[in-house]
């Protein structure tokens, strides 16, 4: 049970970083970014969505502990 809703939760969690990703990358281009800046935009949002996700989970485990 506990290992599938953690498989659940990363799977949710990397969609949703994808999803921000893709939205930070539709948004630059629109905006007249060149391709190469796009990419590096969305990266950038992925990167820092994970990290987010990441700091939440570790402080949520230290409050539950």
């Amino acid at each position: 049970m506990t290992v599938t809703l953690i498989v659940l939760t990363s799977a949710l969690v990397v969609a949703l970083a994808l999803l921000a990703a893709l939205t930070a990358g539709i948004l630059a281009r629109t905006d007249g970014a060149t391709v190469p800046s796009t990419l590096a935009r969305a990266a950038a949002v992925f990167a820092a969505t994970l990290t987010l996700a990441s700091a939440i989970t570790a402080a949520l485990a230290t409050v539950l502990r």
